[in-house]
C-alpha cells in the first residue's frame, strides 16, 4: 500500500480518485490547498502527489519544489482545466512528472500514478556521479582492458601517441586518460581537429602566425598536444610535425587520433617517416559492437553525468526494459550516439523512468557503397525481366500492323510503378505524387487512363 496526497479543491474530483486509488490499494489523503498540503506533508511522507494547478491562495505549480522537499522528493503529477502551452511549461520546468488535463479517464490517472510509483521504487537505483567510475573512459569489457594497460604503458613516457578508432568511440577521451595519468597531468592538454581548420592556415594555427602570435604547440608548451584527423594534415604540416617531434624543441608531447587505417595513409600522400614516429605507441579504440557488455554501465554512467549537470532536475531512473532496448540497437555511431539517445530519453522522460519509447528513431546508417550495389542489383534485375517480356512480346505482337512494344512497356512499368507507390503511402495519392516526382492532377489522370483505382 502506498500513501497518494490528492491536492486539489474541488471536493467531487477528490472524491473521484479517492474512490478509485483505494480499489486499487492505496491510502489517500485528501488537501484542498497547499497549506492542507504541506500540513498533511507532516503527517505522512506521500509516494506520489496528484496536484491541482488552480487553487485558493498559491497555485500548484508554483509549489511544486517546497512539496517535494517537504515529502522526499516524491513525483508530482499535475492536474489542470487549462490545457494551454504556457502551463505545461511551467509544469515541467517545475519538475512535475507529469501532466494531465481534466477532464480525465481514471484509468489513465492510474496508469500514470503506477508509473509514478514504479519511478519512486527504483529511486534507489538511480545512479550519482559518485557511485560511477571517476575515469573519462567507462567499460569492464575484455577490449576495454586492453585499451587500459596500453594507456597504463605509455602514460609515463613522452613517445608520440597514435589513437585509433571509428566515429564516437571515445579517441580523445582516450588522450586525454593519457594526459591525465601521465607526468605533464598539472599542464596545459590542448587538442584541435585537422580538419576544423582553414586549409590554408593550419601550419600558422599549429606553429605560430607571421604576425608574431603563437600557436597549439607553444600553448601545449610543458604538456600535451592532441591532433584529431591527423591523416588530414597538409604536407608543410607534416614537416613541421616530423621536425617538431624529433627535435623535442617544444617541450610537448604529440598524441594524434584518425578514423582511418594508418595503412591507407602513404597512398594518400601522408609522409611514411612521420607515420612511423606517430605510431611507436598505438592503440585501438573499439567500436561499441565490439564491446556490447559495457552498454549498460555506459548508459547508466552517462544518465549519472546529464542529471550531476542539472541538480535541480527530477530523478531519473532506467528501466530494464530501456536497458533491453539499448542492447539491441546497432548503434554505428559508438558511444558518442549512445550518449546523445540517453541524453534524449532524459529530456522527453522528464525525470521518473526511462522507457524504450523514450529514445529517438534509430537512424539507419546505409554505407554508400552498399546503398549503390543494391540499386545496382535491382536495375539489373529490371533490365533481365525487360528483357524476358520483350522477347515474348515480340512473337505475340509483331503480326499486328503495329506492334507498339515501346507504349505497351511504359504502360506495364508505369502501372507497375504507380501500384507499387500507392501501396508505399497506404493509398494516399497526395504522397504518392510526391515520390513519384509528379502533381497529383497529373497522378490521377494517369491512374484513370491505366485502369488503376487503388
Amino acid at each position: 500500500m502506498s500513501q497518494i496526497l490528492v491536492v486539489d479543491d474541488e471536493p467531487a474530483i477528490g472524491w473521484s480518485l479517492r474512490e478509485m486509488l483505494s480499489d486499487d490499494g492505496h491510502d489517500v489523503v485528501l488537501a484542498a490547498s497547499i497549506d492542507e498540503a504541506l500540513a498533511a506533508c507532516g503527517r505522512v511522507i506521500p509516494a506520489v502527489i496528484l496536484l491541482d494547478v488552480r487553487l485558493p491562495g498559491r497555485d500548484g505549480i508554483s509549489a511544486i519544489p517546497d512539496l517535494r522537499l517537504v515529502a522526499a522528493d516524491a513525483p508530482v503529477i499535475v492536474m489542470t482545466a487549462f490545457g494551454d502551452i504556457d502551463t505545461a511549461v511551467r509544469a515541467v520546468r517545475a519538475g512535475a512528472f507529469d501532466y494531465l488535463v481534466k477532464p480525465f479517464d481514471l484509468d489513465h490517472v492510474a496508469t500514470v500514478v503506477a508509473r509514478a510509483l514504479i519511478e519512486r521504487s527504483l529511486r534507489d537505483e538511480r545512479p550519482t556521479a559518485a557511485d560511477t567510475t571517476t575515469g573519462l573512459l567507462v567499460g569492464s569489457s575484455a577490449a576495454m582492458q586492453e585499451v587500459y594497460k596500453k594507456i597504463a604503458l605509455v602514460a609515463d613516457h613522452d613517445l608520440p601517441v597514435l589513437i585509433t578508432g571509428p566515429s564516437g568511440s571515445g579517441k580523445e577521451l582516450a588522450a586525454r586518460e593519457i594526459h591525465a595519468h601521465g607526468r605533464r597531468h598539472d599542464r596545459p592538454f590542448v587538442t584541435t581537429k585537422i580538419t576544423a581548420l582553414a586549409p590554408a592556415a593550419v601550419a600558422a594555427e599549429l606553429f605560430g602566425h607571421a604576425d608574431g602570435r603563437s600557436g597549439l604547440v607553444a600553448a601545449a608548451a610543458g604538456g600535451t598536444l592532441s591532433l584529431a584527423d591527423i591523416e588530414a594534415a597538409p604536407p608543410e604540416v607534416q614537416t613541421g610535425l616530423l621536425q617538431l617531434l624529433e627535435s623535442h624543441a617544444g617541450d610537448v608531447r604529440v598524441i594524434a587520433t584518425t578514423e582511418r587505417d594508418p595503412g591507407s595513409f602513404a597512398a594518400a600522400g601522408f609522409r611514411r617517416d612521420l607515420l612511423d614516429r606517430l605510431r611507436v605507441l598505438e592503440i585501438a579504440m573499439p567500436a561499441l559492437a565490439d564491446r556490447c557488455d559495457d552498454i549498460e554501465p555506459l548508459a547508466r554512467c552517462l544518465l549519472a553525468r546529464f542529471g550531476a549537470a542539472q541538480p535541480h532536475a527530477p530523478a531519473i531512473v532506467m528501466s530494464r526494459e530501456f536497458v533491453e532496448a539499448l542492447a539491441r540497437r546497432d548503434w554505428p555511431g559508438n558511444v558518442r550516439e549512445l550518449r546523445h539517445a540517453v541524453e534524449h530519453a532524459a529530456v522527453v522522460a522528464n525525470g521518473g523512468v526511462l522507457q524504450p519509447q523514450h529514445l529517438p528513431p534509430q537512424t539507419s546508417h546505409i554505407p554508400a557503397s552498399a546503398a549503390t550495389s543494391s540499386l545496382d542489383a535491382a536495375a539489373g534485375g529490371v533490365g533481365s525481366a525487360v528483357k524476358e517480356w520483350a522477347a515474348t512480346a515480340r512473337a505475340a505482337f509483331a503480326p499486328l500492323p503495329e506492334p507498339d512494344l515501346h507504349h505497351r512497356t511504359m504502360q506495364l512499368v508505369e502501372a507497375t510503378l504507380l501500384r507499387e507507390a500507392l501501396a508505399h503511402t497506404g493509398g494516399n495519392r497526395t504522397a504518392a505524387a510526391k515520390l513519384l516526382g509528379l502533381d497529383r492532377a497529373t497522378l490521377r489522370t494517369k491512374l484513370r487512363l491505366l485502369g488503376i483505382d487503388d
